[in-house]
């Protein structure tokens, strides 16, 4: 398959398919996970066309990444839910877990000595549930989920706009400048988990 092909045949499906998709994921993550508090937003959305066909003909040690990216690229559908501590992310993980079936998991932290992205990510069996038909082309049988923080997101938006979207290689200086507003980000989280923790207790 030529590259103009397989981004014609993701676009159908993404049209056709996923975005429909995307909605109904929504509405079951907002049913499920409706009672628990603190719950800033709830979201998912289908990959767009060309963020897919730019993954999909990545290439690694000089061949394609990915055999078939249909099956094997994880987050054509994704969802997010942003909390506003970390105490949180626990308490909708353990939810999550109670609802739908686990693929695979991973807590993604940098060393104890750096700081940068935080967060949890779930590969999850899409519910039979949002599926009308036995078969259901142009869906893959997974989506990706992210539980994170307000500052976890926030974080995360800015850096990936800055450090993997730029016109030009960042600069030493620079690439510490975002380092430090990881820090900053870390220690926002880690203090309004104490103050929160305190107040509770009042």
């Amino acid at each position: 398959m030529t590259d103009d092909e397989l981004l014609a045949e993701y676009s159908g499906r993404h049209a056709r398919a996923l975005v429909p998709m995307a909605i109904d994921l929504t509405s079951l993550l907002e049913s499920r996970l409706s009672g628990i508090h603190r719950i800033d937003r709830i979201s998912a959305r289908a990959k767009d066309p060309k963020s897919f066909l730019v993954k999909a003909t990545k290439e690694q040690d000089g061949k394609r990444k990915y055999i078939d990216p249909f099956s094997e690229i994880q987050d054509q559908l994704a969802a997010r839910v942003t909390v506003f501590y970390l105490s949180d992310v626990d308490v909708v993980e353990t939810t999550i877990k109670r609802y739908f079936n686990h693929i695979e998991s991973k807590i993604i932290a940098d060393s104890p000595k750096q700081f940068g992205y935080e967060g949890r990510h779930f590969i999850l069996s899409i519910p039979e549930e949002l599926f009308e038909e036995d078969e259901h082309p142009g869906v893959p049988d997974f989506f990706e989920l992210q539980i994170k923080t307000l500052f976890q997101h926030a974080w995360s938006e800015a850096e990936h706009d800055l450090a993997y979207k730029p016109l030009s290689p960042l600069s030493d200086l620079q690439a510490r400048e975002i380092a430090f507003t990881a820090a900053q980000a870390w220690g926002a989280d880690q203090m309004f988990l104490k103050l929160f923790k305190e107040l509770s207790q009042k």
